[in-house]
């Protein structure tokens, strides 16, 4: 479970994929999630945070997340907080900030990219947790035959936002 210590606040809004919540402490986005996904917080569902639609770094992150999946960006310009997360976990989530859009990797390789070769599966839990979908980019990472995984959004969207990508980045690529 994702634990945060400083107050949230969030919002929703719908996208084409379907509705989404976002969060954001005093330092940050802390979580995007698609509506009822995975490893959605227990604060969220209960009511614990307050709703702010006017919070500057939820509004900017709904405004840049449409923009995203409307092919009007390939990238994200907001200030995160990932503090919820383990050191390891928050080790994992930066390393996904790496990932360029278009681009997938593996578990293995994400991995070894951290310098823990051997925790695959660790890395696999990690990226599962994610609490900032699509931002930090967790739906790039695919099995090791390059085959779809899981995705706390559900494979129909992981499948979608990749589809997607791929076509941004042609479409904003200059030679």
């Amino acid at each position: 479970m994702t634990r945060f210590t400083a107050p949230i606040v969030h919002m929703r809004f719908d996208t084409p994929l379907g509705p989404m919540l976002a969060a954001a402490s005093g330092s940050g986005l802390t979580g995007l999630w698609f509506e009822n996904q995975r490893h959605f917080p227990v604060q969220l569902a209960s009511g614990a945070w307050a709703i702010d639609d006017g919070h500057p770094v939820l509004r900017a992150a709904r405004r840049q997340v449409l923009d995203f999946l409307d092919g009007k960006r390939t990238g994200f310009e907001l200030p995160l907080d990932l503090s919820g997360g383990t050191p390891f976990q928050q080790s994992v989530w930066r390393e996904l900030l790496t990932i360029p859009c278009g681009a997938t990797t593996t578990y293995a390789a994400l991995s070894r990219s951290i310098g823990k070769p051997q925790a695959a599966r660790a890395v696999g839990a990690a990226v599962g947790r994610n609490p900032v979908s699509i931002v930090v980019p967790c739906h790039r990472v695919l099995g090791g035959d390059g085959s779809l995984t899981g995705y706390a959004g559900g494979l129909e969207r992981k499948v979608a936002l990749l589809r997607l990508e791929r076509q941004n980045t042609k479409e904003h690529t200059t030679i």
